[in-house]
């Protein structure tokens, strides 16, 4: 099996985490995790810029072949949503300057993948993506914001839908 390497984003005007998983033969390593935080003071415009070009540089650096990405979701504060939205936009603008397609999941479906309960809080999340990407994540995994443990999720997400359409495709295909 061929290896694949995901980014995985959890897009925010504050802290943008991201995380980098490589799978080879069904078994995800983890590459490179951590956050980009824009001045909190800074105007909006300056702040989208950082996360493009902190994202731009994660690209460069580490080569990812696909992207995942948290969806923006219904937030009760309005502003909330559309500064995340923002966010995202930015994020995916470093993505499509260097010609990758994103995919987008939603925080409940991701939580499903990885722990198995669409409501599982962060921490339960973290603990799982710590388990799935072995002993340098579960190390490591204590000392990064939510933001981040929820970024590789969303890579590790990926690689699991991966799995399970290529499981179906196979199923599909057969006589």
């Amino acid at each position: 099996m061929a290896e694949v390497v995901v980014l995985g984003i959890d897009p925010g005007t504050r802290c943008t985490g991201y995380g980098v998983v490589r799978e080879v033969s069904g078994q995800a390593t983890l590459v490179a995790a951590g956050a980009i935080r824009p001045p909190s003071k800074a105007a909006m415009a300056v702040r989208l810029g950082e996360i493009f070009q902190g994202i731009a540089l994660v690209i460069q650096k580490y080569g990812p072949h696909e992207v995942a990405m948290e969806e923006v979701f219904t937030h009760k504060n309005v502003s909330s949503a559309l500064k995340l939205g923002q966010a995202r936009g930015a994020a995916m603008a470093a993505c499509a300057v260097h010609g990758l397609e994103v995919q987008g999941y939603n925080p409940m479906a991701v939580k499903k993948s990885i722990v198995g309960t669409g409501r599982a809080d962060k921490h339960q999340v973290a603990y799982m993506v710590a388990q799935v990407l072995g002993s340098k994540a579960r190390q490591e995994c204590e000392s990064w914001p939510a933001d981040v443990t929820d970024a590789l999720a969303m890579a590790v997400c990926h690689l699991n839908s991966r799995r399970l359409a290529k499981l179906v495709g196979a199923v599909d295909g057969m006589p």
